[in-house]
């Protein structure tokens, strides 16, 4: 129940309770009451004349019915005013007692169009139908309320021994009409108003939305300059980092078969990085895990490392390999990838250990040197702890660096499995 349905409810049965008590008295000041009917009366007047006053009609039988006939009126009006009490219970179920409340009603308009036979004055009182019909009714069955209000109220003023009069029968039509012209005029005013708080809604919204797109634009276009250049710096940074020691290398090595050596892993580093460059324009997963799995991808790429920068390196793959999707694949490959490369240009490490670890639910990078290490906390410059942090974060995982001055490093990504959406 809203809070607005609190005042409601105590409004409908106030107005019934004031309908109810003008009829009673306007039936009371137009002589159509007595106490006789309760025997309490006295007949004749003492000169033996008629009685002063007609008593009101009691024990009237109903049409069609001789054996059943209507209790005095105030008699009903009590029944009324007890069977008016429920209304804001009612009120309040109205929505989940359908069947209690349409039954309640018709007894309520019934007992209302009793009350008509007997005074012409309950029609006042029986137009509480109408606004209640609204208020209480299922609105399929509303219309049908009102028009069993009026049905009501005409057979009762059409009834055998009727003694409508015109002031009455003008109050049981105007009155309905005013409540009706009320309710409309009413529903008018809170159906605009809600109109021009959707109106303003809409507009709100618009505006909002137009705010969300323009920041999801920007976003895309930080995301995907983020995005190349991660790619730029794990593939084609790399590769000229280790060209470069390559051909340093050869140039001290001279013109023999050292210095050749040097010159071809040079030129094998040089087409790796231009076909690494062109799948990242072309935003595709790393070259090496187009044909291989995580487990032998990494492994390839860790022993071509360890032949280029002349470490010695344990590769160490536990648990059962779970295929996974390609954005788990490539983050944790490239995390290897730039893990291994800050080793070979950072860490002046002798040994150097990888290890992939698969649990249930959970896969697990480790790289681990012996090099001289570095404070994790101090900001630098580079690209390459924010690119892995990143690229762990943007699949759900996370990552851990530990690290001192002369105590190597130790880098942990951990990744939650995540199946490959490619069909067998």
């Amino acid at each position: 129940m809203s809070r607005l349905d609190r005042p409601e409810r105590w409004i409908y049965t106030a107005l019934a309770y004031a309908l109810l008590a003008i009829s009673t008295v306007v039936a009371a000041l137009s002589g159509d009451f007595s106490w006789d009917v309760f025997g309490l009366g006295g007949g004749a007047d003492p000169d033996g004349g008629a009685p002063a006053r007609a008593a009101p009609r009691a024990g009237l039988p109903l049409p069609g019915v001789p054996w059943l006939a209507l209790p005095p009126w105030p008699v009903s009006a009590v029944v009324a005013a007890l069977w008016l009490a429920p209304i804001p219970w009612l009120h309040a179920r109205r929505d989940t007692r359908r069947v209690l409340v349409v039954g309640h009603y018709v007894v309520l308009i019934a007992l209302a169009g009793a009350m008509v036979v007997q005074s012409a004055a309950f029609v006042v009182f029986a137009s509480i139908g109408y606004p209640l019909a609204i208020a209480l009714l299922p609105a399929r069955l509303t219309m049908a309320g009102v028009t069993l209000t009026a049905m009501v109220n005409v057979a009762a003023q059409a009834g055998p021994g009727a003694r409508a009069t015109l002031p009455a029968v003008l109050a049981g039509v105007a009155l309905p009409l005013v409540l009706a012209g009320w309710y409309v005029s009413g529903e008018h005013d809170r159906r605009r108003r809600l109109v021009e708080r959707l109106r303003a809604a809409l507009d709100e919204n618009a505006t909002l939305n137009a705010r969300l797109l323009d920041q999801a634009r920007r976003a895309g276009v930080l995301d995907e300059r983020n995005r190349m250049a991660g790619e730029i710096h794990d593939t084609v940074a790399q590769d000229l980092v280790a060209l470069i020691g390559q051909i340093d290398a050869a140039g001290r090595a001279g013109h023999g078969a050292a210095g050749r050596r040097h010159l071809d892993r040079a030129g094998e580093l040089a087409r790796r990085g231009l076909s690494e460059v062109r799948r990242s324009v072309r935003a595709l997963r790393p070259e090496p895990l187009e044909d291989a799995r995580l487990p032998e991808a990494i492994g390839d790429m860790a022993r071509s490392w360890a032949d280029a920068a002349g470490v010695e390196l344990r590769l160490e793959v536990t648990g059962t390999p779970a295929a996974l999707s390609q954005d788990v694949e490539a983050a944790l490959f490239r995390v290897a990838q730039e893990a291994l490369a800050n080793v070979a240009k950072h860490a002046a490490a002798t040994r150097t250990g990888l290890t992939l670890s698969y649990t249930d639910d959970l896969v697990l990078l480790d790289i681990r040197d012996d090099g001289t290490g570095f404070a994790p906390q101090t900001p630098s410059d580079g690209f390459g702890l924010d690119s892995m942090r990143q690229r762990v974060r943007s699949v759900g995982g996370t990552l851990e660096i530990e690290s001192a001055r002369d105590e190597g490093t130790a880098v942990a990504a951990t990744v939650p499995i995540i199946p490959t959406s490619e069909t067998p």
